[in-house]
């Protein structure tokens, strides 16, 4: 393992925040990225989690006036009420199996090779429900997050279980996920915005909790151009992503991850790339 170094640390930084909110898998990338850089090991799984808080601040400031009058409505809001419940029933089914089995997974799966074959599975994954959405436009019947109930919102929860398994996507699996559950291709990539909030911010406070004491004061100045990196390309990925869902469908990222994922296991597999 090599010390983080500024290039590094700003290219992790910007391949978080254009790949958290897109179906393609941030925590694959990161994965990937950190072998080739030659960073690995257990502060930079710390790095990770830090730069994720910087992607999850890009979705606070686009969606600033949604949080704050969900915040100010709360007492008087039923549409706030049920907004922070749906969230809080999204949040619990990952955040229940993370707690119980994220060692384990971190132990057999963060690595490149299985990291492809999720890409891979992922994207007939997305092909499909591409075609299921397109041959049954009848299937959808939530327009809106607000047209959500708490029902819709544990089913797109179970769906968020998958994301654990490195290389899945949490986006991609709450936002397909959300489409196969009835949620148009908005409702569900919105959704898929606002439930990340809860479910990064417990899995940074959780391991800064448990690990804190790996970040020391030198890493600080790094840590901080890697999460100024992530919160800048998140915030302009966010943007055009929404801009995007409306006129297109997926097919493009599951394309994008059947040749990633073949490009990784085909470099594993002959030996051009020796994946840490």
């Amino acid at each position: 393992m090599e010390q983080l170094t500024l290039a590094s640390a700003i290219v992790l930084g910007v391949v978080e925040g254009l790949t958290e909110f897109l179906p393609v898998s941030s925590t694959g990338h990161l994965i990937v990225a950190g072998s080739l850089l030659h960073y690995t090991g257990e502060q930079a799984k710390m790095f990770e989690i830090v730069i994720q808080t910087g992607a999850i601040l890009a979705v606070l400031w686009e969606y600033r006036t949604r949080f704050v009058g969900v915040l100010r409505g709360l007492d008087s809001d039923p549409r706030a009420r049920r907004f922070v419940v749906n969230l809080v029933i999204a949040f619990v089914p990952a955040a229940a199996l993370g707690f119980l089995f994220g060692k384990a997974i971190k132990a057999h799966l963060f690595a490149p090779v299985p990291v492809a074959i999720a890409f891979v599975a992922g994207a007939l994954v997305i092909l499909w429900a591409e075609r299921r959405q397109k041959t049954q436009p009848g299937a959808v019947r939530v327009a809106s997050v607000d047209d959500m109930t708490s029902f819709d919102a544990f089913k797109v929860g179970c769906a968020q279980c998958f994301a654990l398994i490195p290389g899945t996507s949490r986006s991609g699996a709450t936002i397909i996920g959300g489409m196969l559950f009835g949620l148009s291709r908005t409702a569900a990539t919105e959704f898929s915005f606002f439930l990340a909030v809860p479910t990064l911010f417990a899995a940074t406070a959780y391991t800064l909790y448990k690990d804190g004491h790996l970040l020391q004061g030198s890493d600080l100045p790094l840590f901080g151009v890697g999460f100024v990196a992530a919160f800048v390309s998140a915030f302009a990925c966010v943007r055009w992503l929404i801009r995007y869902v409306s006129h297109h469908d997926f097919v493009p990222f599951a394309w994008y991850r059947l040749v990633f994922g073949a490009v990784v296991l085909a470099t594993a597999y002959t030996g051009i790339v020796r994946w840490a």
